[in-house]
């Protein structure tokens, strides 16, 4: 079930800093934050608002897309989902490594969704002038992001708002009722919201 307000997707291959953005837009720490590739495996939400305009951002899990392993198909299914469903998608590289060729399978992946794609890259820490490396990435104008020290966030959101479709002055805050669903390790909690939602929203793997 979606809600009215718009949602932006952040999506990106592994250990980009996807999930440090997220935080930093969500206003605090909500998805694992760790320097090794496949931590973040399910989608993660939250509500987020800037310049006045209410929306909901989604963290996925890092895109593989050669990957065979079991984990990251799931994540790259999660992904896809949330591709699907989002109005503006935020395509998060890093300057490190430059244009890899996961980030161009990810690309392609992107541009077939026909959505709005704002490209980021990320690790720009320094400040000064932008490396001229972030313009071999294509899809646009690039934003450098620091998603450590939040530069760059609030040209990130503002490319993302002028692309939401126009405000419903009908449109009324939800009030529908938020459930937990908590327990010890591996008592069967993503199988049990998996089957009352309807979808795989939560990645079950031995």
């Amino acid at each position: 079930c979606r809600m009215a307000r718009p949602l932006v997707a952040i999506v990106g291959r592994p250990n980009v800093g996807k999930s440090m953005l997220f935080n930093r837009l969500a206003g605090r720490r909500l998805s694992i934050v760790e320097d090794t590739p496949g931590v973040t495996r399910d989608r993660l939400y939250s509500e987020c608002e800037w310049n006045g305009r209410k929306f909901d951002i989604v963290d996925t899990g890092g895109i593989e897309p050669t990957a065979d392993s079991e984990i990251l198909l799931f994540m790259r299914e999660q992904a896809q989902i949330a591709i699907d469903s989002a109005d503006v998608i935020v395509f998060v590289t890093e300057i490190a490594t430059g244009v890899t060729a996961a980030d161009r399978d990810v690309a392609n992946m992107l541009l077939r969704s026909k959505k709005p794609v704002v490209l980021c890259v990320n690790k720009m820490d320094s400040t000064g002038l932008p490396d001229p490396g972030i313009y071999e990435f294509g899809l646009g104008d690039p934003i450098a992001l620091s998603a450590v020290h939040g530069h760059g966030t609030g040209d990130l959101l503002d490319e993302c708002v002028a692309h939401f479709p126009p405000l419903d002055e009908g449109e009324e805050e939800d009030d529908r009722i938020k459930v937990a669903v908590i327990g010890k390790p591996n008592v069967g909690k993503s199988s049990l919201i998996n089957l009352i939602l309807g979808e795989k929203r939560v990645i079950v793997s031995n």
